[in-house]
């Protein structure tokens, strides 16, 4: 085993994030030496396939290759890769702080905060509401706790940009003690609507600090109204559920529909959850993939095949058009729309099914920039900005991690 990272007490001059899912760790390194502190990770890199037959690790530099992970521990297993790969390119640099995105900070965490065993245990009570990621990333975090107590660890919520939403946006219409207890609408993908609302003034200028509706569209997918650069509306809720159709997840859905499941087809807790997590969305409507640009090729199908990747996609389309007509309503009206995330930045047919069904807002699209991926791709003659941005999580939880251990 490697010695443990040199660890700074202060002027740190590393941050390693960690993005923890539940069958990949991506990391990222970022000299924060450096004021301010570059948005280009100095290298990065991810094990993916943990806890499958065929795990690999790719980084800066070295084309992806299969490892070998200890079948009881996996990602245990994973994780100790990464500590060796990052100290193996230290060269003398010390490992500061390691930030870790965490998506659920509850009611209690809306800034970043530096992780002890009262931390910790406080964000396992969140589990259940981040089913898909809190755990995993709450592992990284208790195994680096045992192994490396002195080194600083800060937690970014996804929750935490979400904090300025208005209490008749957070409120659920239950019984009144519910929000007491702690359910209300949380909204989530903090991180990435924290780096828009960094890029987007840079990018489009002061049109970004008026009726702002970004679309955070990967294999979860989500949408924020932001007015002067802080979250006001959002589509995600109390869990990573709600809101938008997702590559495998419902979205919003009618809870009828779940008593139905539970009362009269008798699917369990567990039942229910796999369903609607796992076995939903686009692959569940389509039977072929939760990835729209595999399931556009099927569109022109015979019979049930082609049907069924029709609908997914029309349907796909349509909640996005749908909640961002609400938040474009809830704004009074729309200046600026931007598409972020896997879907958003790489899926132009996506992106030009969901304006041409905004035309009524004013929408136009310029095809040929859109095509091409473009940072502006409407037209000179759009009565709303349309643009792409390639979202940065990864600096804003290094950004974060850093100010939180060495505070102004």
């Amino acid at each position: 085993m490697p010695d443990a990272p040199a660890v700074a007490s202060s002027g740190a001059d590393l941050v390693v994030v960690l993005n923890c899912g539940s069958s990949s760790i991506k990391f990222a390194v970022y000299d924060s030496g450096v004021d301010p502190l570059p948005r280009t990770a100095l290298w990065n890199g991810k094990v993916q396939g943990i806890g499958g037959p065929a795990p690999d690790f790719g980084e800066s530099g070295v084309a992806p290759f299969a490892v070998a992970l200890d079948a009881g521990q996996p990602y245990r297993s994973a994780l100790a890769l990464i500590r060796d790969r990052i100290l193996a390119r230290l060269a003398g640099r010390r490992v500061g702080v390691v930030a870790h995105r965490v998506v659920h900070g509850g009611s209690r965490y809306s800034e970043p905060v530096r992780v002890d065993a009262s931390v910790l245990e406080d964000l396992r009570g969140f589990i259940p509401l981040a089913p898909l990621h809190q755990p995993f990333a709450l592992e990284a975090v208790a195994i680096l706790l045992r192994e490396y107590p002195r080194l600083p660890q800060v937690a970014c919520f996804d929750t935490g940009f979400h904090h300025t939403l208005p209490k008749v946006e957070q409120i659920l219409p239950l019984p009144y003690d519910a929000w007491e207890r702690g359910l209300r609408r949380y909204g989530f993908h903090g991180l990435s609507y924290a780096y828009m609302a960094t890029i987007l003034p840079e990018r489009h200028g002061d049109i970004a600090r008026g009726r702002t509706v970004v679309a955070h569209l990967g294999s979860g997918a989500s949408l924020c109204a932001m007015q002067d650069l802080r979250s006001v509306a959002t589509t995600m809720g109390f869990s990573a559920l709600d809101g938008l159709m997702m590559g495998t997840r419902t979205g919003a859905l009618d809870p009828g529909a779940l008593l139905y499941l539970m009362e009269i087809e008798k699917l369990g807790l567990d039942e229910v959850g796999q369903l609607l997590y796992h076995r939903s969305g686009l692959l569940g409507v389509s039977g072929i993939s939760s990835e729209p640009r595999v399931i556009v090729r099927h569109e022109d199908d015979e019979g049930e095949a082609g049907e069924r990747a029709r609908i997914a996609l029309a349907l796909y389309v349509r909640r996005i058009v749908r909640e961002i007509g609400a938040l474009a309503a809830v704004l009074g009206g729309l200046d600026l729309l931007v598409f972020t995330a896997g879907v958003g930045e790489h899926n132009a047919f996506i992106r030009e099914r969901v304006c041409r069904d905004l035309a009524f807002l004013g929408v136009a699209l310029d095809d040929a920039a859109n095509a091409a991926h473009a940072a502006l791709i409407s037209t000179g003659g759009s009565r709303v900005r349309v643009g792409v941005e390639a979202t940065n999580e990864e600096w804003i939880a290094a950004l974060q991690a850093r100010s939180a251990i060495m505070p102004a």
